[in-house]
Order: C-alpha cells, then structure tokens, then sequence
C-alpha cells in the first residue's frame, strides 16, 4: 500500500510539472497580422 501511495504521489509531481511547462511554452503561436491583397479584376 505504501508502494501504490508512493508512485501515485510521483506522478501527481510530474503531472504538476508538466501542466507548469504547459502554461509557460503551450501557447507558442506565431503572432497574427492583417495582410491585404488587392486583385485585379478581367475586363473581358
């Protein structure tokens, strides 16, 4: 039993961990800008 609460107490760490380093690098978007094309309709 002392087992089991050991490695559930290391994964609750590393599933800490993980959720730390998710909140500092997960929203690692490139930042979005407006591109305007002007197209040039045919004249036929």
């Amino acid at each position: 039993m002392g087992r089991l609460i050991k490695y559930l107490f290391i994964l609750a760490i590393i599933a800490f961990v993980g959720l730390l380093g998710f909140s500092y690098f997960g929203d690692l978007s490139a930042p979005q800008t407006e591109v305007t094309v002007i197209v040039q309709p045919d004249k036929n």
